[in-house]
């Protein structure tokens, strides 16, 4: 089950970096309800997030080809132009985020192979977007070095 993986990947007191704190915050607090067993644990991952958003959604860092946006989908190439190892079009079937949510509620609706092909692409996404946080976060600290 998620929840109980996501206990067993994260320890207790460890900082956890996301993008857009609101948005995993709440789905963090939908977890903690569904699965009151593990509600603390949960909780303890919700109140040791850090939120790699705030330096741009403040305006701490900005470029004019962010376009007066602080999504990581204008950020990243942004920061690190013309990467094709980060470029989420190139991904096959999930391009957003909210490909990538429809496409986990409606796995139930799948065949075995399909679900097989749905899955891969959803770790693609996700392995994009961790590796697009990796290299925002490369950024900051060279630009605060």
């Amino acid at each position: 089950m998620f929840a109980e993986k996501l206990c067993s990947d994260i320890p207790l007191g460890a900082c956890v970096t996301v993008y857009n704190q609101t948005f995993e915050m709440a789905r963090l607090k939908e977890l903690a309800n569904d699965f009151p067993d593990l509600a603390e644990h949960i909780m303890d991952i919700h109140n040791n997030i850090v939120d790699l958003m705030v330096p741009f959604s403040n305006r701490f860092f900005y470029t004019p080809e962010m376009a007066h946006s602080h999504s990581i989908k204008y950020v990243l190439p942004a920061l690190c132009p013309g990467d094709p190892e980060l470029d989420y079009h190139a991904l096959e079937g999930i391009h957003v985020g909210t490909e990538a949510a429809d496409a986990f509620k409606t796995l139930a609706n799948h065949t075995t192979e399909e679900i097989d092909v749905i899955r891969k692409n959803l770790l693609a996404y996700c392995k994009l977007d961790t590796l697009a946080m990796v290299k925002v976060l490369e950024k900051i600290r060279e630009v605060a070095a």
